[in-house]
């Protein structure tokens, strides 16, 4: 599988200016971010990707968005790789406004609150990050996963920080 986190938010730009959290739950990419991902299509577009897997937060369904049209691929919302509740970034928008705002995405298996408590403790991150890797494991897919996520749940993964917009090939 490819393993990507989601490009930069409106969150992480302001947190990298203040340095505090700016408050704004469920962001947007930035402009920046929104470049970024449109070049992702160039770089991950020659890796055999047939199926994306993405968190259902905003930030990560832009960034899944481009590469999975360049593809002709509908990514499947997948909460399970949702990021860990730390921050007003991980406060997600209801399963309800998802569906309206992204209508050709499947949202009716996602709870109308999916995403996690805050903070979330380490050992649920860790039994996520377990839940997810047993499934792959057990998922006969032929071709490449795109899985679009976040930076604690993908350290958690992975062992590895990835910037934003940055991707790596992981073994389940």
């Amino acid at each position: 599988m490819i393993i990507l986190r989601h490009c930069e938010s409106e969150f992480n730009r302001l947190y990298n200016l203040s340095g505090r959290d700016p408050h704004v739950p469920d962001p947007a990419l930035s402009a920046q971010g929104q470049d970024h991902a449109y070049a992702l299509v160039d770089e991950l577009s020659h890796k055999g990707i047939n199926r994306i897997l993405v968190s259902p937060f905003t930030r990560a369904l832009q960034t899944a968005t481009p590469i999975a049209r360049a593809l002709d691929l509908t990514p499947q919302i997948t909460p399970l790789v949702r990021e860990r509740g730390m921050y007003s970034c991980d406060i997600g928008s209801p399963a309800s406004t998802l569906a309206q705002d992204w209508p050709d995405l499947d949202f009716a298996h996602v709870p109308e609150q999916w995403w996690s408590p805050q903070p979330e403790p380490d050992h649920a991150l860790s039994l996520r990050a377990r839940q997810f890797r047993q499934t792959m494991r057990q998922t006969r897919h032929d071709g490449q996963t795109l899985v679009v996520s976040h930076w604690w749940f993908l350290l958690e993964l992975s062992g590895q920080s990835l910037e934003n917009g940055d991707w790596l090939h992981l073994s389940p």
